[in-house]
């Protein structure tokens, strides 16, 4: 599979050392640069970057992986880029430890150290970062973002966008709600409400 990825920042490149993980531990991908206006020409992690979008064609590339870490953004490029009908693939680490019975769907990205346990679902374009730990039957939204070094335990589920901020936890059971923010380090030891932002130990809304 013939895979372009969306982006060239830092998460894009994070996104290239998967791929080019993945190639080397033989799965079946061929990572093939990236797509940015603003690096047109760079080689970056040894792949050129190609132009923008429509530098893009569907005879020389399968598959995207939209590696940008604001999730409103990438939610933004999915959306146009699916109207365009690119599909997306998952880039998955194979330093990531996956339990079974696990779903991971299209466009989704597990970077090096994370552990996913059994019964968990990783919904779209859901960016689950590195070292992070989400226990058995979880629900990631499509479109989350798990920063590095989160703790999440069982039968939590997580909304649409939600951004959970690096080092943060979540005790058993709790939801957070669509677009919710979890600042960094805070312990959600309830559940928090769509689109607010949560501090502190415990996690409280920021006032």
């Amino acid at each position: 599979m013939r895979i372009v990825i969306v982006g060239s920042g830092g998460h894009a490149q994070v996104c290239a050392d998967i791929l080019l993980a993945m190639q080397a531990a033989g799965d079946a991908v061929e990572p093939c640069g990236y797509i940015s206006r603003r690096d047109h020409g760079r080689e970056l992690l040894g792949l050129p970057v190609l132009g923008d979008e429509d530098a893009l064609d569907p005879k020389q590339h399968d598959a995207l992986v939209v590696a940008v870490g604001d999730n409103r953004v990438r939610s933004e490029a999915v959306r146009r880029l699916a109207e365009g009908g690119w599909p997306f693939t998952a880039a998955v680490h194979p330093g990531a430890v996956v339990g079974r019975e696990c779903v991971l769907e299209p466009g989704c990205m597990v970077c090096a150290g994370v552990v996913i346990n059994p019964g968990t679902r990783v919904g779209a374009h859901a960016i689950l970062n590195t070292g992070c730990s989400v226990d058995h039957h979880n629900e990631i939204g499509a479109f989350a973002h798990v920063a590095p070094g989160v703790r999440l335990a069982g039968d939590v589920r997580l909304g649409e966008g939600v951004f959970f901020g690096i080092g943060a936890c979540a005790v058993q059971g709790v939801s957070v709600g669509d677009w919710a923010t979890v600042g960094a380090g805070a312990a959600v030891i309830r559940d928090v409400p769509a689109e607010t932002t949560v501090v502190g130990v415990p996690a409280r809304p920021q006032e």
